[in-house]
């Protein structure tokens, strides 16, 4: 038995450390976006209604800091949460947006080292704590770097900013595939399509999800264009099959 748990925290420890040099990579493709801004391109709308760019690098930064207390609760084991309220986090991401573009970019860039820091500081059995995600949920600090990697790649689309999800790496593809899927696979109240994703590597996954409109239906295309469905950023036109609407991720 002994063995065998180590052999799981084994493999945990490896996935997060692998998904942790993923965030790494998509940070640094996400300060290199930002730093090429001129200060108006932060007052630009981005392809989230009613918010700018510099909304959304401000919300990056905080959700960063959000993340960081997640963070230190699964090391300390005293309890923080993620924001001190959804009013706080608005409020934030709207004052922040206003800031001069420099001050913008150097809060996200320190706000991201902050969360590399903090994540190097978590031990194996650190990574099992459990914590309360933003919305109250339960969820363990393992998810932690994941649901990191998923926002810094979906608000990177979100800047407008000629990066899309053509752009994530394979090795991420996965990881943000698992993350997009997550809302939609519990659902219940549509009926069984079949979404078929091709992978740059030449292999497929496939999942059934209670979210067709009209009887059974299947959906196939590239793992890019499945991530711009699923996140709610558009309706690709070389996705095949009947696309439902879904709702947008953030």
């Amino acid at each position: 038995m002994t063995g065998s748990n180590t052999s799981a925290n084994t493999m945990s420890a490896t996935t997060t450390a692998a998904t942790l040099a993923a965030v790494r990579e998509a940070t640094a493709v996400l300060t290199g976006v930002v730093e090429r801004f001129a200060e108006t391109d932060f007052t630009r709308p981005s392809l989230l209604p009613g918010w700018t760019r510099g909304h959304v690098v401000t919300h990056l930064a905080r959700n960063a800091d959000a993340l960081v207390n997640l963070l230190t609760w699964a090391r300390t084991g005293i309890e923080h949460a993620a924001y001190p309220s959804r009013a706080d986090r608005d409020a934030d991401i709207a004052d922040g947006a206003n800031r001069l573009g420099q001050i913008q970019r150097e809060d996200l860039v320190a706000a991201c080292d902050r969360f590399m820091v903090e994540a190097t500081r978590l031990g194996h059995e650190d990574w099992a704590a459990r914590v309360l995600n933003a919305t109250g949920g339960p969820m363990v600090a393992a998810q932690i770097p994941q649901m990191r990697l998923f926002e810094v790649w979906t608000h990177l689309v979100d800047l407008d900013a000629s990066v899309g999800f053509d752009a994530v790496p394979t090795g991420h593809l996965d990881l943000l595939l698992d993350r997009a899927l997550l809302p939609h696979r519990a659902r219940t109240d549509g009926h069984p399509l079949r979404l078929t994703v091709a992978l740059p590597d030449g292999s497929q996954r496939s999942w059934v999800l209670a979210i067709a409109q009209d009887g059974d239906s299947e959906v196939s295309g590239s793992a890019a264009s499945a991530l711009t469905w699923l996140t709610g950023r558009g309706t690709p036109t070389d996705l095949t099959g009947p696309l439902p609407h879904l709702p947008a991720w953030g």
